[in-house]
């Protein structure tokens, strides 16, 4: 298995490395001149092999199937001199998927990785080429600046949208639930060696949703491998959020179709809350930040039609107040899952819209197959469901009752959930987490995220876990957008942290939305950002103060 060094102990030397000179200076990797690469070792990499004992777990080796040098002044690239290699994980077992990986070589080595996570179910290729997610706007990409960069497809390849039909496959759901993070991590640690000769002082993850969870597996399962991660809305529970979210699309199928809310009604309940709750942090700006005291102001009775009848879009009946209700608790499937009895409650009344790509669905029930018209969260349990769970492509969700399934599930969830894996080797390493959620997601609840926290909280104690993880909730950011869609430098904070022992302090964040020009400060949960400037200054994050209230 490798291992990286947290500590560096190069000594000043000048090498050569197939036609081009590396120089490593000795001291901290912040201050070390950047190792180069030739346009020769890019080319020479074609073909190379990796044998299945330089990859942690089993496969059947990997294979590089293009090294192609790409120029700074090539058309489209804005990524600077680098090569780019593409290739394959071979399986262990020959039936199933290989894993198609892309790691990418700067010319200017700056003796860092970084890993990058993908989304969904996986199934395309992350190529590392881009921004990192939730990167500022117009920064230079990670590669650009020096790393190596890295992705995967998760083990598979999928359709677009929702398609867990890979789940079928053992091999490719090991893949998927676990094991992509460190065989094209090992891949990289071997072309790194190879191309530079010298493998990464610092090695980084960055992901959000199903790169979050990816995040969170490099860490607590991988600690060895990996220095530092940010986790953005980490779907760090597969298996207990997409039963959660079948639970969602079961409460809106209930009643015979009774219960379903469309699109108006959803429209109408988001602006009943942002009604309500705006102002309660301060600053009216479309913004809900004060989430506890929106809790105790919003009541959806208040939107109940005369007599529960449903007379339109102007007001819910008394079955889609139900639905609501069963969408804003929490889901217990009768069992521990991953040692997590319950899936916590979705921010419906906290301001998540459920109005955009995490809609509540087209029709008032669903079709099997999909049509495409049903809520994307009962989508994602519908796909795990049929192809991971009971593994029958025909089998009905709406019939599905989890207790009848719960060896099968517990299988499952050791593949696919990291909640119960523990951190605490990567702490003792000196590995250091950063966690974001937003207030406004409707696809992964904040709450879920508020758990985990809580989770880490109740085993390291405040102190400890302060030493190695901070969590922040941003108001306003939903799944990767929103009417806040949050940027900020993480990257720049957690290697300042693990490289310098700067622990992240005072860090704002900007709204990456076009003209938005505001930005807020993070606030590291239970705190949120309290506007307490003047009139006129409100977009600016000088203005608001963290509290607790």
């Amino acid at each position: 298995m490798h291992t990286l060094r947290n500590s560096l102990p190069f000594v000043g030397r000048v090498f050569l490395i197939a036609g081009g000179i590396g120089l490593a200076m000795a001291g901290d990797s912040g201050n070390q001149e950047s190792i180069r690469l030739s346009r020769e070792t890019c080319t020479g990499l074609q073909g190379f092999s990796i044998p299945a004992s330089a990859i942690g777990l089993a496969s059947g080796g990997a294979v590089v199937q293009a090294a192609v040098f790409v120029g700074a002044a090539d058309t489209g690239n804005s990524n600077g001199d680098f090569c780019k290699v593409t290739g394959i994980v071979k399986p262990h077992n020959p039936s199933s998927p290989n894993l198609e990986f892309e790691v990418n070589l700067p010319q200017a080595w700056n003796r860092r990785a970084l890993q990058m996570g993908g989304g969904g179910y996986d199934g395309s290729l992350v190529t590392g080429l881009t921004q990192y997610s939730n990167q500022t706007p117009n920064g230079d990409s990670p590669l650009k600046q020096g790393y190596v960069t890295l992705g995967s497809d998760g083990g598979h390849q999928g359709k677009a949208g929702f398609d867990g039909s890979f789940g079928m496959d053992d091999e490719a759901l090991l893949n998927f639930g676990k094991q992509s993070v460190k065989k094209t991590h090992d891949v990289a640690v071997s072309l790194t060696q190879k191309a530079y000769g010298q493998r990464p002082v610092r090695f980084y993850f960055i992901g959000g949703s199903q790169g979050g969870h990816e995040a969170l597996d490099a860490a607590a399962r991988y600690p060895r491998d990996y220095d530092g991660v940010v986790a953005h809305y980490p779907a760090y529970n597969v298996t207990m959020l997409h039963l959660g979210s079948l639970n969602v699309g079961k409460a809106l199928y209930a009643e015979g179709g009774a219960a379903w809310i469309n699109p108006q009604k959803t429209k109408l309940i988001g602006e009943a809350v942002y009604a309500k709750c705006d102002a309660l942090d301060g600053a009216k700006d479309g913004i809900i930040s004060n989430v506890g005291g929106c809790n105790s102001a919003f009541d959806v009775s208040a939107l109940r039609c005369p007599n529960g009848a449903d007379t339109g879009d102007t007001c819910l009946s008394d079955a889609q107040i139900r639905a609501v209700q069963a969408i804003n608790s929490s889901y217990k499937p009768g069992f521990m899952i991953a040692k997590m009895d319950a899936f916590p409650k979705w921010a419906l009344l906290e301001g998540a819209l459920f109005q955009g790509p995490s809609n509540f669905g087209q029709a008032p029930q669903p079709s099997n197959p999909l049509s495409g018209k049903e809520p994307l969260l009962y989508s994602a349990g519908d796909q795990t469901v049929k192809f991971i769970i009971t593994r029958d492509p025909h089998y009905d969700p709406m019939k599905f009752d989890p207790r009848q399934w719960q060896q099968r599930i517990a299988a499952v969830a050791a593949i696919m959930d990291v909640t119960d894996v523990s951190l605490d080797k990567f702490r003792a390493k000196g590995g250091k987490i950063i966690i974001t959620h937003g207030t406004a997601d409707d696809f992964i609840t904040p709450h879920n995220s508020i758990e985990y926290y809580q989770r880490q909280l109740a085993q390291f104690g405040q102190g400890r876990l302060d030493s190695f993880l901070r969590f922040y909730e941003i108001p306003g950011f939903g799944h990767g957008f929103g009417r806040f869609n949050a940027k900020f430098d993480s990257l720049v904070a957690l290697e300042n942290w693990v490289e310098k022992g700067q622990a992240p302090s005072g860090l704002t964040v900007m709204d990456g939305n076009k003209d938005a020009n505001r930005t807020r400060p993070l606030c590291e949960w239970p705190k949120w950002p309290k506007f307490t400037g003047a009139a006129g200054t409100e977009n600016s994050a000088a203005s608001y103060s963290c509290v607790r209230e």
